[in-house]
């Protein structure tokens, strides 16, 4: 059974990279309580099949329902892509229909005919992301005339938790899909961080980026989407403590989880290791 008691804000990623989408959040709404649960027993998402990535955010959402949670943000796009439409439409009901999973997905879309001149676009992201035609599905619903390219990126996330982005070899696996990309649709003049761990890279794509390229990064659009919708939902909003605190939780050792996280946070953080299978 549910509590039904006010409990804290959950955000939900296969690994480290939604650090970076909480982060921007407590930026943007520090008055709440938060619990980021980090899957990293399992990680990465990217590479598995929509069956096995439902099953997976599937349980983690419910785990942070069990924790307290009323609303959760998936801060991961691969489960955005895979998992999040089955969980609202089917499981939220059998749950606690008043309960809530937002994505990163959407968002992002929500903005971008404004930012592109060209309405030609380009969206990086994990293999996952990419093969499941999200963004570019999303974008035909609210902007059919922008064209978009997607390009996976598979060596960037290992490339960031192996805490190896400023090395010579991130400068060619970032030169070289960036050029793959451009190389299909040189009309690019925006480019989505399709992943939460690429704004760790965001100095070196700007880097290799052509010229008058706008780069858009997430983070802080969703903060700001999850400031509107708390906004717009005062019933939701009054089922979220306010305490300023935030919990770790990782399926990893939580050692290696507190110093790959100094990599995304300006903060030591006490973290606990949790089973969600």
């Amino acid at each position: 059974m549910l509590s039904k008691k006010a409990g804290p804000i959950g955000v939900f990623d296969s690994g480290y990279g939604g650090l970076t989408i909480l982060d921007e959040i407590r930026n943007a709404l520090p008055e709440y309580d938060y619990i980021y649960l980090g899957d990293n027993a399992r990680a990465p998402y990217g590479p598995r099949s929509f069956e096995v990535v439902y099953k997976f955010t599937r349980q983690a959402v419910y785990r942070l329902f069990e924790e307290g949670c009323h609303l959760v943000i998936l801060a991961c796009n691969t489960a955005s892509a895979k998992a999040l439409r089955t969980i609202q439409q089917n499981d939220l009901a059998q749950w606690d229909e008043k309960r809530r999973v937002l994505g990163v997905i959407r968002p992002t879309v929500e903005v971008l005919d404004s930012l592109s001149h060209s309405k030609h676009i380009g969206v990086v992201g994990t293999n996952g992301t990419i093969t499941s035609r999200s963004y570019e599905l999303e974008l035909a619903k609210m902007f059919p005339h922008i064209k978009v390219t997607g390009k996976a990126c598979p060596m960037w996330v290992p490339l960031v938790e192996n805490n190896e982005f400023n090395s010579p070899g991130a400068d060619y696996f970032i030169r070289k899909y960036l050029d793959e990309l451009f190389s299909v649709d040189m009309q690019i003049d925006t480019l989505v961080l399709g992943c939460t761990h690429y704004p760790l890279l965001i100095d070196k794509i700007r880097h290799y980026l052509p010229a008058g390229v706008n780069l858009f990064s997430q983070g802080e659009r969703v903060a700001e989407s999850l400031k509107d919708y708390l906004q717009r939902h005062p019933e939701m909003e009054n089922r979220l403590t306010r305490g300023h605190n935030t919990r770790f939780l990782t399926t990893e050792s939580a050692d290696k989880f507190s110093e790959a996280a100094a990599v995304f946070l300006s903060e030591s953080i006490s973290v606990e290791q949790i089973s969600i299978d």
